[in-house]
């Protein structure tokens, strides 16, 4: 639930954990204050009071290397935290450089305190880096990330990684790394320039010894806005972090991005023109997914736009959204080295009611595929002011597939050329899951299409079929639009039986 109103200071109750010894060549500090989420809470809150300070950067030159040197600083794991424990989880941290031109304070939190984790050149191998002498002993580290065995019992895996701004990403089982989350979008694609928080200070709870869940505590920062987060990290299959927020802006703001998602679109099967690639798509994600709250389930494919844009789906009290990868085929990437196919989704599910706002869908241009250029997160209708605070909670699930995000048909795939005739688009959408299989070839299917506001202003349709797909167990919606001016055109379809609503609903912005 997202409250809009001034909670009561409580006293913090702090759960306390030990840290000695557990890192080869780090010293033995005396434990901080009782610190629980309760207690990063007033410390955000206090902290929204003074004017921002920006945080101390690390050494210039250490900002200067090349991506290939920054990742032949490893972690020593014989280092990790908690390796030698009875508990399954292990932490291991980050060097800073290169992107990360700060230090983040981490704490272990135990039964006796808080302890910090003293940073120490001797905790890293240095690879053929010739500057491992010239690091200081004091510089800390630039984030951290947390293994546990989700793969196979005897290997404990990377399940997610904080590391840069507010940014943490995660997987589950059979997955490699892609789409990212992060604590907080402030401005995202305004004019006046975006605002980037960034976590503070990080706390881990030592999790017991059979613990399935482990619990990492965060402040965040950034001119105008603090906040408190904890996020409570159940690794498996689908691997779910459960978010609890509360944020105390110091300023107004303009927009507000909660429960933010990023991730990285170049091209798909909908993308038009030629390509210098031998890969036939290229992204981290494919399409948005929206639940709203009358329970209508929402697909939009990404593009690579030529020029930035934002689409608002409204709502109201959502009932979750996500960026996924449904394209699961390795014939769909060629490629060997990141394994697109294996990319998770991840879903944005409310804990309570958000209220009434917008899903914002950011899409960006960009030439190659190193930049996340897509964006996705929850815009509240309220305005944000200085004073009240905003508190939040909602689950993230990171996953390959599941067939209950819809449980009925979906989209997947989207195609689309010139037509047949002139100065058309033609689509070309399949449709499967659920019961699409079992329908017979010459059931009448109908697909119903709507261009624009639904007066016919902005275009037409002038041809459409609905055909069994057998090669998928599914259905393919064909319809071309002749468009009616210059202006982009809002696109709607879905697949009905009679009166039942086979599939959810696919959505697309034309631009003529």
């Amino acid at each position: 639930m997202i409250q809009w109103k001034r909670r009561a200071a409580r006293r913090a109750v702090g759960i306390q954990i030990l840290i000695a010894a557990l890192l080869a060549g780090s010293g033995h500090a005396e434990p901080n204050a009782e610190i629980d989420f309760d207690a990063v809470t007033e410390r955000a809150r206090t902290l929204a009071t003074s004017s921002f300070e920006e945080p101390v950067r690390i050494p210039d030159w250490l900002l200067e290397i090349s991506y290939d040197q920054w990742r032949d600083i490893r972690f020593k794991p014989d280092a990790s935290l908690w390796r030698s424990a009875s508990s399954q989880f292990e932490v291991q941290l980050f060097h800073p450089g290169l992107f990360y031109d700060r230090a983040v304070p981490i704490s272990v939190i135990d039964a006796e305190g808080a302890h910090p984790v003293e940073f120490s050149p001797g905790l890293f191998n240095y690879g053929d880096n010739n500057f491992g002498s010239r690091v200081p002993a004091d510089l800390g580290f630039a984030g951290l990330r947390l293994h546990y065995p989700i793969n196979r019992a005897d290997y404990r895996d990377e399940v997610i990684v904080f590391l840069g701004a507010s940014y943490f990403r995660a997987l589950g089982k059979d997955m490699g790394f892609g789409i990212s989350a992060r604590g907080l979008a402030v401005d995202t694609a305004l004019p006046s320039g975006e605002e980037f928080p960034f976590f503070k200070e990080l706390w881990l709870v030592r999790p017991k010894a059979k613990a399935k869940a482990v619990t990492v505590l965060a402040l965040l920062d950034s001119p105008r806005i603090t906040g408190a987060l904890e996020f409570t990290v159940t690794p498996g299959t689908q691997t779910t972090t459960d978010v609890r927020a509360v944020f105390f802006p110091r300023a107004e703001i303009e927009k507000i991005g909660l429960a933010p998602l990023t991730s990285m679109f170049l091209r798909g099967e909908n993308s038009l023109g030629p390509r210098a690639d031998y890969r036939p798509e290229v992204h981290d994600s494919d399409g948005l997914a929206i639940q709203a709250g009358d329970g209508e389930w929402i697909w939009r494919p990404l593009e690579n736009p030529e020029e930035l844009r934002a689409i608002a789906f409204s709502v109201t009290n959502p009932r979750g959204f996500g960026l996924f990868q449904r394209d699961r085929g390795f014939d769909n990437y060629q490629d060997l080295e990141t394994h697109p196919e294996k990319r998770p989704g991840v879903w944005v599910e409310p804990k309570g009611d958000w209220g009434r706002g917008h899903i914002e869908l950011i899409e960006i241009p960009t030439r190659d595929d190193t930049n996340d250029n897509i964006v996705a997160f929850f815009v509240p209708e309220r305005p944000v002011t200085a004073s009240e605070p905003i508190s939040i909670s909602y689950r993230l699930s990171w996953f390959a597939d599941d067939p209950n995000r819809p449980p009925g048909g979906r989209v997947v795939a989207t195609r689309r050329d010139a037509g047949t005739l002139d100065g058309v688009q033609r689509f070309v959408i399949d449709f499967a899951g659920a019961d699409l299989k079992d329908l017979p070839g010459k059931t009448l299917v109908h697909g119903d299409v709507t261009v624009g506001t639904g007066d016919g202003a902005q275009g037409e349709v002038v041809e459409q079929q609905v055909i069994k797909n057998p090669a998928i167990g599914g259905w393919r919606l064909i319809f071309q639009v002749r468009p009616r001016g210059r202006d982009p055109i809002d696109l709607r379809a879905f697949l009905q039986l009679d009166q039942t609503v086979l599939t959810e609903t696919w959505s697309y912005v034309l631009d003529p």
